[in-house]
């Protein structure tokens, strides 16, 4: 298993998984808006559209996201939210990218410092370890939403780099400059995915094959991501699949 955007850890309690269903709300209304600031108008604003498009993949409410727009377009009352990014090391000498936003860079700045200096791993400065990474833009519907076949010719004419697909999903990759019209591409013939984003994707990978580092790194990547004001946590590791299956059984 890769390390990836959004790390999860298997949840066992009904209350766990509601305290992170609020969690990922209030990161998604975050980012609508922060996107809404440049155009309320999600026909007219790329970044707006996938936004909505996450929420309405987890069932936000359309009044929560009618909410977000408003707020971040100025047309209601709403916190003014700053993007920041972090880069470093996670335990294992994994490199680590945290894209955070906030109303508030001083306290960000201490919690996320103080995750890192807590759980094993080392913050450096901005592009310190980013060069290990490409910004890419990620398109993901579920297996069922077309043949391998006809996701490759359809993200292949929209001008995509990749297509990957499986048992349970097609992911799609594209430069950034072209994630609009890819994502619009396939919206067009398979509509809308189960998400659309830019992502930062691992050039390498770290093996990490020792369980007690693995965990740490995990443990360290969960801080992180519980963090009110981290919205996607970046890491180059693979972890073998027994491994990964030992750790969350």
């Amino acid at each position: 298993m890769a390390g990836h955007s959004q790390f999860a850890n298997i949840m066992h309690r009904k209350g766990a998984q509601d305290k992170r269903r609020a969690k990922l709300f209030a990161k998604l209304v975050r980012e609508m808006m922060v996107a809404a600031r440049q155009s309320p108008d999600p026909a007219a604003n790329p970044r707006l559209r996938a936004a909505i498009i996450a929420a309405r993949a987890v069932s936000m409410p359309k009044d929560n996201i009618e909410r977000a727009i408003r707020r971040g377009s100025g047309k209601e009352d709403g916190v003014a939210y700053e993007e920041l990014r972090y880069e470093g090391l996670a335990p294992g000498g994994v490199a680590v990218i945290v894209e955070a936003m906030t109303d508030n860079r001083n306290r960000t700045n201490t919690e996320v410092r103080t995750i890192f200096g807590k759980n094993g791993g080392k913050i450096g400065d901005l592009n310190s370890v980013g060069f290990l990474f490409s910004r890419v833009g990620t398109i993901v519907y579920a297996a069922g939403a077309a043949s391998a076949d006809a996701v490759f010719e359809a993200a292949l004419e929209a001008g995509a780099q990749d297509v990957a697909s499986d048992e349970a999903r097609h992911e799609i990759t594209c430069a950034p400059e072209d994630f609009a019209t890819v994502r619009d591409g396939l919206g067009a013939k398979f509509g809308d995915p189960q998400s659309a984003r830019l992502n930062w994707k691992p050039n390498s990978t770290v093996p990490v094959a020792d369980e007690a580092v693995a965990r740490e790194l995990f443990k360290f990547i969960e801080a992180l991501e519980d963090n009110d004001d981290v919205q996607d946590v970046y890491a180059n590791y693979e972890i073998p699949d027994a491994l990964m299956q030992k750790i969350a059984a």
